[in-house]
């Protein structure tokens, strides 16, 4: 879902700064670009070394649905930019947004690779976003040209924040159920065959 929205966004981003941001040309496109990478790479160690400090995985969790959030937060907000300064700030957010999903769903997906085909279930985890990036990179230019920009950044939007619903709705398929004292196998072992019973 995050990846599909976005893949909305990226073969019109440039166009759409260039037409809709006044004062905004390729130096400004390429300006945001940088800004992008440079602070979500700066930020996403942290975050890390944060995580993995953090026994279990529901900080992990949480972390991610907070990213996801943000991530639509940003999506709408490139819809109210009016100057380069805020086409700037907004892109600030959207890469500490992804400088918080990177290392989260990195965790929770190595966590849970099969033992014997993680070299499969990494490129499963490429595979669907390159095939949801492609997809949509169609459809997002194709509505950007019939409906215009806003509806693009709208649906990209709504595809994080239904993600993120996703997620908050199904958390028992990523977060192991707690497991209570008398289910734990050396306690189960050694209580008296009355309390076992």
């Amino acid at each position: 879902l995050l990846w599909g929205g976005w893949g909305l966004i990226g073969p019109i981003f440039a166009l759409f700064v260039v037409e809709r941001i006044p004062g905004a040309g390729l130096v400004a496109v390429g300006s945001a670009a940088g800004i992008y990478w440079i602070v979500k790479s700066l930020v996403q160690i942290p975050v890390a070394i944060f995580l993995d400090r953090r026994e279990g995985e529901r900080d992990d969790f949480f972390v991610l649905v907070a990213s996801l959030i943000l991530v639509g937060f940003t999506a709408m907000a490139f819809l109210l930019v009016r100057s380069v300064g805020g086409l700037f700030l907004v892109t600030f957010l959207q890469a500490v947004a992804f400088a918080f999903y990177t290392p989260s769903w990195s965790a929770l997906f190595s966590r849970h690779l099969d033992k014997d085909h993680c070299a499969f279930d990494w490129s499963l985890d490429s595979t669907s976003i390159g095939f949801a990036s492609g997809a949509t990179a169609f459809l997002g230019a194709a509505l950007a040209r019939i409906f215009g920009f806003p509806i693009v950044f709208i649906l990209a939007s709504a595809l994080a924040f239904a993600g993120a619903l996703l997620l908050l709705a199904v958390p028992n398929l990523v977060l192991p159920k707690p497991v209570r004292k008398s289910e734990q196998p050396f306690l189960r072992d050694h209580l008296p065959g009355e309390v076992q019973k």
